[in-house]
């Protein structure tokens, strides 16, 4: 799958699961979602991070 699209993927159930936990009634709705923003977040931060790494580097060059 495209990194970007999976990205994308990552971002729209990060921001539904967001608006569920705060829909929550229970203490048990709240640490289950919690824990699904937890996996999602960390998950999206693996992507963010690579591409932090890969900032100073000059793509261009290697077209050449």
């Amino acid at each position: 799958m495209d990194p970007e699209t999976l990205m994308n993927e990552l971002s729209k159930e990060l921001s539904n699961t967001l608006k569920m936990l705060a829909k929550a009634k229970t203490v048990e709705e709240k640490l289950q979602y919690s824990e699904v923003v937890k996996n999602l977040s960390e998950s999206l931060g693996v992507f963010l991070n690579a591409i932090a790494d890969m900032a100073p580097y000059d793509f261009d060059d290697l077209e050449e």
